[in-house]
């Protein structure tokens, strides 16, 4: 059987998955925020590595564009833009 991650066996793939099937909601829903947060923070962290003469503003705005389109990046410029004046 092949696994979900190359550097995952299938021993350790089965634990895990069965780990996650055991778990509450509450337990499995931590997971995954953090897991999203992680992957946000990376996300941003590459931005930063990329970009290092921006501002955290325009970091966050970046990030905006990349993962959900840059109409709404656009969107949150001019209304960071509008709360400023």
């Amino acid at each position: 059987m092949r696994t979900q991650s190359m550097d995952t066996s299938p021993e350790a793939e089965r634990v895990q998955i069965e780990l996650l099937r055991k778990a509450s909601p509450a337990k499995r829903f931590a997971i995954m925020e953090a897991w999203s947060q992680f992957l946000i923070e990376a996300n941003k962290q590459s931005v930063r590595r990329n970009h290092p003469d921006l501002g955290e503003e325009e970091i966050g705005l970046i990030f905006v564009a990349n993962n959900y389109g840059q109409a709404l990046a656009d969107r949150l410029r001019s209304d960071l833009a509008r709360r400023k004046a």
